[in-house]
This record gives structure tokens, sequence and C-alpha cells, in this order.
């Protein structure tokens, strides 16, 4: 297959998951997994295996960054391999984008790890998930990861705001909303100048904190995943039309949120017609070094 091919893509989804290793193994305990479908009022099936993945964007003339969440130090639940991920977007280079994810816990071998995802199989970036993987991303044991991040020239992703996984769950499953505040971000985006950091979702109920850091800090983006559209709070809709309209990005959350669903509320909201396209693909594509 080829490579990706800009000119034919619709959009770039930056922010989808990989919840069915190439075993059929789930990469979250049953009853978290099990709640997050509620929770985000999942229809049909959560568990696409990665080549359905890549055959529900190519169908969509879209691409799409895909990752899994590695915090087995915190659920005792083995994450989908980084490997099939990325073997996975090998096989469909006109589609998939591979990002891994690494356990901060993990320690010097996930930092060993992180460098031998990028030299040997090409990832583009990494995924955190604070609350599940549970630590504050301004944590010094993450730092050394971050490194190897920033030299690289790859994307670190964070997941901020509310998670859906553990809600409803007595507890909250255990999950803490509290590593999810951007502001821990600013400090690593102050600590790591030229790191490419995307803050993901709406990041309820700390919206103003998140924006707050994308604009002080150059190389921090925003993406729009894990929400409908027709919820996004009115400032967040106003600095994508402004102030951060080059640094703001689609993105899904699929399989929890479909794109369809996404791009269709997505298209009621009063966005300029010069800053549409470059949420929907450009800044993404500038972001992914996709530009020729």
């Amino acid at each position: 297959m080829n490579e990706i091919d800009l000119d034919r893509l619709t959009a770039i989804d930056v922010h989808t998951h990989a919840e069915v290793s190439a075993k059929g193994i789930s990469s979250l305990p049953e009853d978290l997994h099990e709640a997050s479908s509620g929770y985000f009022k999942v229809e049909g099936s959560r568990k696409p295996t990665l080549p359905e993945l890549a055959a529900h964007y190519r169908e969509r003339q879209m691409a799409a960054v895909v990752f899994t969440v590695d915090a087995e130090h915190a659920t005792g639940t083995p994450p989908v391999p980084n490997e099939d991920v990325a073997e996975a977007a090998a096989a469909n280079p006109d589609v998939l984008i591979p990002f891994a994810s690494i356990d901060p816990f993990r320690g010097k071998a996930g930092i060993r790890e992180a460098r031998r995802l990028v030299e040997e199989y090409g990832v583009k970036g990494f995924k955190f998930h604070p609350n599940i993987q549970g630590f504050f991303p301004n944590d010094r044991m993450a730092y050394g990861l971050y490194e190897v991040i920033e030299e690289t020239g790859t994307i670190a992703l964070f997941h901020t705001g509310q998670t859906g996984i553990g809600a409803g769950v007595p507890g909250g499953g255990g999950i803490r909303l509290k590593y999810s505040n951007p502001m821990y971000v600013d400090d690593v985006a102050a600590d790591f100048p030229h790191l490419k950091v995307i803050l993901a979702h709406p990041s309820f109920p700390w919206q103003d904190e998140a924006l707050a850091v994308a604009t002080h800090k150059p190389g921090v983006h925003i993406d729009l995943s894990g929400w409908s559209p027709k919820y996004f709070p009115p400032q967040l809709i106003q600095y994508a039309n402004t102030l951060l309209q080059d640094k703001v990005l689609f993105g899904s959350d699929y399989p929890v949120l479909s794109p369809d669903r996404w791009l269709a509320d997505f298209e009621k909201l009063p966005i300029k017609d010069s800053v549409r396209p470059k949420i929907l693909k450009d800044n993404a594509a500038r972001l992914l070094g996709l530009l020729s």
C-alpha cells in the first residue's frame, strides 16, 4: 500500500484507540471497559481489530493516529502491545499513523523501549493517560521519557480533563481525576521547550487552563476528541476560531465516539470557513511532519 496521500484525505483523526491486541486480548479490565461504554453510550462493537480500524478510516478517506494505553502498573492489565499497533500501521501506511504508550512507572526500561520503538518501528508519538496510569505529568519519573520524545522529534499526547474510564464504577474504579489538570503539562512544556505536545480532549473542568497553556506555550496543541462538538464550551470554539486556529486538531476518540458522529456535529458549529480545514487536516499534517 502507498504512504499517506494528503490530497486524497478529507481529515486526519489524531486520537483513536487500539483496544484489542492481535491475539484478541482487551487492553482494559472488563469492568472499566463496560463502564466507559455505558458512559459514552457506545452502539455496536466497541472492540474493532486494528485491520478493521484501518478499513473504517480508509472507507472515509481519512487517516488516523492510533495508540494503546500502557497502564499495567496501576491496573494489572497488560496493554495492547505497541508492536501490534506499529505493525498494523506498517501494513496500512495509507491510513494509520502509529503512536506508542509506555507506563512511566517502567523507569529506565521504558525509556529504552521508547527509543527502540521510534528507531525500529517508526512510531510518531506517545500517549500518556495520567488518570489511568496514576501519575502527575510533571513527576520527574517521567522526564526520561520526555527527553527521548523531545530528542526524536516525536509527540507527547496527554489525556486531560475528566475521563469516562471508571465513570459509574464504585469509587470511579479507583481512578483519580486530579492527575489530568493540564496545568501539570504546563510544567512539562516549560521544562522541555522543544517538545511537541497535544492536550487531548476539551479539558472539563479545566478548559480555561488548557486554553491558557496552549496560548502561552508554542509547542502545545489541543485535540477535540472524546466529546461531541455540540457540547464544546463557548470559549473553546472562540479560541479555535482565533488565537489557536493553527493549534487545534480533529480527534474523535474512536471507537467510543465515531468520526461520523463527530464530523456531523462539527459541521453545525460556527467555525470560520478558513479555519475548518486547518482543524480537520492541515494542522495535524504539519504537526505530524506529513507535509512535503
